[in-house]
This record gives C-alpha cells, structure tokens and sequence, in this order.
C-alpha cells in the first residue's frame, strides 16, 4: 500500500467489483520502526510516512467518488492509542502518523458528510499480532504492559475486528469523527506507582 499506483489500482478492482461503489474503507496497513527520536534517519521518516499515513490519505481521496456513490460510506482507520491523548518516552514517529489518522477521521467527517461519508479511527493498545509480539517477547517489557492495563491482558486481533465491524454496520450510523479506544482501559488508567524514565 506504500505505493502509489498500487493503491489506485486497488480503488479501480473495488468499483470494478461493487459497481462503482463502496461502502466501507477500512485502512489497516500499518507499521513501525522502533528507535529514539535523534537515530531517525529521513529514510526512516519517509518509510513510516508513507506506509501509516500517506497510504491512508490517498486511499481515502481516492475511494471518495465510490464512497459518496453509496450514499452511506465510511472511512475506518486503524489508528493507535500511541496517537494520544497521552505520549509515552519513545515511538515518536509511529504516533505522529497515528495522531495524524485521528485528526483525518475528524477533518474529513466535517468535510464529507454532506456527501454521506464519515470516517473513524480505532485506537487499539497492545494486541496479538505478529507487529506487538516482536516486543513482547521481552517478559520484563510485557508484565510493565499488562500493570498498565486495567483488564490485565493484551488485546486480541477479533476484539479490534468486532468494534471494525460494528462501526461499518447500521448501528454505528450516527459515530462520525471520532477515535474509539480498543484498549483494555490503558487510556483510562492515570496514576502509576512505578520508576520513572531515567533522564539523561
């Protein structure tokens, strides 16, 4: 999805498919790259760029035309709750490009509902897959993830497809522009009784 002609192809397949138009868009490609802030290389910024956020603009720009054909279209990105409200002391570029995927759902919902699309972003915390299971394996890493989660456990893949599903279904029809946390009450959870980040 980071490539661009790749991408229009794929919006081509899907009017070809569902004669022009679309109902749901769900942008769930995503990637990161995990090092401080100062060690980020330009190619490092264009890679995350591209894959976590461009793909996702110019999918949406391009899936519009079939999207308002519908009548009742929706944009859902797979965003992160690394994208805020709160911040951590590292992963920096991967949550630019996920706040930036929030502020999208709000900016196209204020400009394409009269065209009847919306869009949304799910936030999800630590889930089972492939991506998180690269830092979970470290035990000391995933018991600090599970004390800062109220449910005391990591998210699996079906939990985020069943908040996916209901947002794109009827009954989600009056959510529009916002990010829905899929977290295990991470972002609800304040005050913590722990070791703070060492300063340099």
């Amino acid at each position: 999805m980071s490539v661009a002609e790749e991408r229009a192809l794929l919006v081509e397949e899907a009017s070809a498919a569902f004669g022009g138009k679309l109902n749901v868009l769900f942008n769930n490609v995503g990637t990161n790259v995990r090092k401080p802030t100062v060690d980020f290389t330009q190619a490092d910024f264009s890679f995350l760029m591209s894959t976590n956020f461009e793909s996702a603009f110019n999918l949406a720009q391009l899936a519009h035309p079939l999207l308002k054909a519908s009548g009742d279209g929706i944009v859902i990105f797979n965003s992160s709750v690394s994208g805020g409200p709160t911040a951590m002391s590292s992963g920096s570029l991967y949550a630019a490009t996920k706040a930036a995927l929030n502020q999208l759902a709000k900016n196209l919902t204020c400009e394409w509902a009269a065209d009847g699309v919306r869009a949304v972003a799910v936030a999800p915390w630590y889930i089972a897959t492939p991506l998180a299971q690269q830092v979970l394996q470290d035990k000391q890493y995933e018991a600090a993830v599970l004390e800062r989660t109220p449910m005391g456990r990591v998210g699996q893949p079906e939990e985020v497809a069943r908040v996916v599903a209901f947002l794109a279904s009827p009954a989600a029809s009056y959510i529009a522009g916002a990010t829905i946390p899929v977290d295990g009450g991470y972002l609800s959870k304040g005050f913590w009784w722990g070791a703070a980040p060492p300063r340099s």
